[in-house]
């Protein structure tokens, strides 16, 4: 399954289109108009409910009854594999039976499995980096990323014998459960650093309390002697004594657009950082693809530590991320990048980038347009409130625990992706088999 039509197979083993692979013979995308959301109404899945292999149903949009009605070829019974078609294409989740009566939005595609096949044998087929090479060959990005659905119907499934297809999912899945936890954690923690920086610098929790004479709760007496005991006024409304106002702009020491170039499935360079590898603050490196760069394009667009990235354009217009350690990667076009000269004010800076208030910014600043996009000076003229330089790097030193452990978390889960990248071509394809590829997993 390479960006060509199929896979060079083990004689006798047979290979199908997807939609060949289907119970109902029907590969169909969900509601085209869904209309105002409904409060009461019916859930329906969009594709940034779509998060490493699974279906976050936390802000689920609802549609009226009668429009789930006149879309009900994609109505969820449980069991459906669904893949986004727009945007952040390819991601890929099998559909929880709780989720049965569900819909799907127009940027998303429902497949039945045969039960002969099975939805976890398509799902690590369709996750797979042949699969990710072929997709990205053939998808239209005149507007946004988008996936034909024809193509997704012709898309060629390798089929072994079905102990050969067991054998591997044992082998496999394991792999993609570790790294999907280890995500998961990353997720934890970057969580535990915003609800800090929330407390401190938005909500000013430690200023209050002392400010009603009271003992700031969850910090040590150092830390909240740090603290002011009381507010000033400033532009942005009531702030604490001794802080001020700023910009990103007047922080940032580089602002910069990205490496326009193609992604590659293959390890043939840098890793590759694209606006759809960024969901919800975390990036999943074991899914990030590779590029070609010369010396010089490598040296201008090669990620460092501290950096920050920011989308430009498209339905993610102002999704970032804060990068304390970097893979050895570039970064692409329709990304900008922001750099400053002392981590701790990046730190400071990506943990607003992360708050409701950077994202109200962004979606004023943009308009409703169908095709939102800022550019580099409009992301960056977002106003924040810097504390005192001392508190400051107190912040930093504690967030630096949790993003250690963050990035010893993504170097795990790039050596497992590399090793699942590795094996699982072959073992689709018959030139391994699974006791040889268990011995090379325990020399891991």
């Amino acid at each position: 399954m390479a960006s060509s039509a199929s896979t060079q197979l083990r004689e006798g083993w047979q290979e199908l289109p997807l939609i060949e692979c289907t119970s109902d013979r029907q590969i169909s995308y969900g509601v085209v108009q869904p209309g105002f959301p409904v409060a009461d109404g019916v859930p329906i899945v969009r594709v940034n409910n779509l998060v490493n292999g699974r279906i976050i149903t936390h802000d689920a949009m609802r549609i009226a009854p009668e429009i789930d009605d006149s879309h009900r070829r994609t109505k969820l019974r449980g069991g459906e594999i669904l893949i986004s078609l727009v945007g952040t294409t390819g991601s890929v989740a099998i559909v929880p039976d709780e989720l049965t009566g569900w819909n799907v939005a127009r940027a998303i595609a429902v497949i039945r499995p045969d039960e002969k096949i099975g939805a976890s044998w398509l799902k690590l087929c369709l996750e797979s980096s042949q699969t990710r090479e072929y997709l990205d060959a053939r998808a239209n990005t005149t507007v946004q990323k988008t996936l034909n659905l024809k193509d997704v119907k012709l898309l060629p499934i390798p089929l072994p014998p079905p102990h050969w297809r067991q054998e591997i999912l044992s082998l496999i899945s394991p792999i993609e459960n570790a790294i999907n936890n280890l995500v998961d954690e990353n997720r934890s923690l970057e969580s535990v650093a915003q609800t800090i920086f929330k407390s401190w610098f938005v909500d000013f929790d430690p200023v209050r309390a002392k400010a009603e004479g009271r003992e700031p709760e969850g910090i040590d007496a150092d830390t909240a002697a740090l603290f002011p005991d009381g507010f000033q006024d400033s532009e942005l409304g009531e702030i604490p004594y001794g802080w001020s106002v700023s910009t990103i702009k007047e922080l940032a020491c580089n602002i910069q657009y990205g490496f326009t170039t193609s992604a590659k499935a293959e390890v043939i360079g840098p890793k590759f950082l694209r606006i759809t590898d960024i969901q919800g603050g975390q990036v999943n490196w074991s899914k990030v693809p590779y590029c070609i760069a010369s010396e010089a394009e490598y040296d201008r667009y090669r990620l460092r530590p501290h950096d920050i990235v920011v989308a430009r354009t498209g339905a993610s217009t102002g999704e970032n991320i804060y990068l304390p350690v970097v893979p050895d990667a570039v970064f692409a076009s329709y990304l900008v990048r922001f750099q400053f000269d002392h981590p701790a004010v990046a730190r400071l800076v990506g943990a607003f980038m992360r708050t409701t208030a950077y994202c109200d910014f962004v979606q004023n600043s943009i308009g409703g347009s169908a095709q939102p996009n800022a550019s580099a000076q409009v992301l960056a003229g977002a106003k924040l409130v810097l504390p005192t330089p001392v508190l400051l790097r107190q912040f930093a030193e504690i967030v630096e625990q949790l993003d250690e452990k963050l990035w010893h978390n993504v170097a795990q889960s790039i050596t497992l992706a590399d090793v699942r990248d590795t094996l699982l071509p072959r073992l689709i394809s018959g030139k391994l088999r699974v006791p040889k590829a268990e011995a090379m997993l325990t020399a891991v």
